[in-house]
């Protein structure tokens, strides 16, 4: 082997490494949505939480693999072993590893807002169509095959591209807004509204809580860092931005939400949902910054939803994953800008557009799925299923089996 061929082998072994660790710090993540729900829900529907991850992510990475990733990228892995290592180790395939973590995210994000009342296996068909079509479909034309198409017509009206480094729209825009219908289609728990009247509906463990947003803090590191995809285009800058806006994020729900817990723990994932899309080319200030007011919009809009709107998304998934990743598209537009210490090379004409197309698509595909399963299989419990629990009702054991024991 001559050292041209030793110096590519090393270079295809090292990306490899690289994003296979980037992949499994981002499957390490789902662990977090799953502990975050856990400790959101109330004791009786806790063991449906954890079953509900675990499965989701599991027919998510066949769906992914077998329509998911070849709509998205045209690579399809239905050939012989062999082919599948081709020239550059398998870079493929632990490519498919690392971005199924980012198709996996939309039905966990999905599951948070329609706890505690959602029948199993319709969720788990929404979320095989989610990960396998719906989100591949979005996900091509700002990263993958069709990219062209419409990130053309972007930069033919805004003068650049949409940029969307690590997914705040693709993945956590598009995960919250189509969660919204999902919501809205079943209707509030037995209970949380009552003759018009908000009657909240108390938490069951916030240890689980903070545990679940730690794990997703630190395998978000990977999420973002790690998309730079190749060793040699790692940015220090994506590493500190991320630092920053997390815990910009905390700071602001400190004063925001007044030191509760579930505010301080959401806040961080807010920083860290706004600051994906331009942690490459923003100032470590300005990713601050967009943290903390992520986390000011989480706050007031988990309030406004749950008290105003008077929709029970229990997770409070559509202001923290959907409206914020929304304004993390369009905070890369902004703080993006030579004018804001950032790198340049983004226009907010085209940052607005692709935030708010990510909006409408999802919408639009949340509203026919759902109301499709609706009027054919259903996708509410029955009020005797929901007052006994999911745990109990579809599982048949809860999460202290011990408790049930005379």
């Amino acid at each position: 082997m001559d050292s041209l061929s030793m110096v590519t082998g090393l270079r295809n072994s090292a990306d490899v490494l690289f994003l296979m660790l980037g992949a499994v710090m981002v499957f390490a993540m789902h662990a977090g949505f799953a502990f975050l729900e856990v400790g959101t829900v109330r004791k009786k529907n806790q063991v449906n939480a954890f079953v509900k991850i675990l499965t989701d992510w599991s027919v998510s990475t066949v769906a992914y693999f077998l329509v998911g990733f070849p709509i998205s990228y045209g690579i399809s892995f239905l050939v012989p072993a062999g082919d599948l290592l081709g020239t550059t180790q398998g870079y493929d395939l632990v490519r498919y590893f690392f971005l199924l973590c980012f198709a996996a995210c939309i039905p966990a994000i999905i599951s948070g807002g329609i706890a505690e009342r959602a029948k199993f296996w319709p969720q788990v068909l929404a979320g095989a169509i989610f990960a396998g079509v719906s989100y591949p479909l979005f996900e091509s034309l700002i990263w993958g095959q069709n990219a062209s198409l419409l990130q053309g017509f972007f930069k033919s009206v805004g003068g650049a591209e949409f940029h969307d480094f690590a997914g705040s729209v693709v993945v956590h825009s598009v995960g919250g807004w189509l969660a919204l219908p999902a919501v809205l289609v079943l209707g509030p728990r037995m209970g949380r509204y009552v003759r018009g009247k908000s009657h909240p509906i108390p938490i069951s463990n916030i240890p689980f809580l903070a545990l679940g947003s730690w794990i997703l803090a630190v395998g978000w590191f990977g999420f973002n860092v790690m998309s730079a995809g190749h060793v040699e285009k790692i940015s220090g800058l994506v590493a500190v931005n991320s630092l920053l806006a997390m815990v910009g994020g905390v700071l602001a729900a400190i004063v925001a939400g007044r030191n509760d817990p579930g505010f301080v723990h959401n806040g961080a994932l807010a920083g860290l949902i706004a600051i994906c899309a331009g942690s490459d080319i923003m100032h470590p200030l300005a990713a601050f910054a967009t943290g903390a007011v992520a986390s000011v919009i989480f706050v007031y809009g988990f309030q406004y939803e749950q008290e105003r709107l008077k929709i029970d998304d229990v997770l409070g998934v559509w202001p923290l994953h959907g409206v914020i990743g929304t304004w993390g598209g369009i905070a890369a537009g902004i703080f993006g800008q030579p004018l804001f210490g950032g790198m340049g090379g983004v226009s907010f004409v085209s940052q607005f557009l692709g935030s708010l197309a990510a909006v409408v698509f999802a919408l639009v595909n949340g509203f026919l799925v759902y109301g499709i399963l609706s009027r054919t299989v259903g996708i509410r419990l029955t009020d005797e299923q929901e007052f006994a629990g999911a745990d109990l009702s579809i599982h048949q054991i809860g999460a202290y089996p011990e408790d049930h024991v005379r």
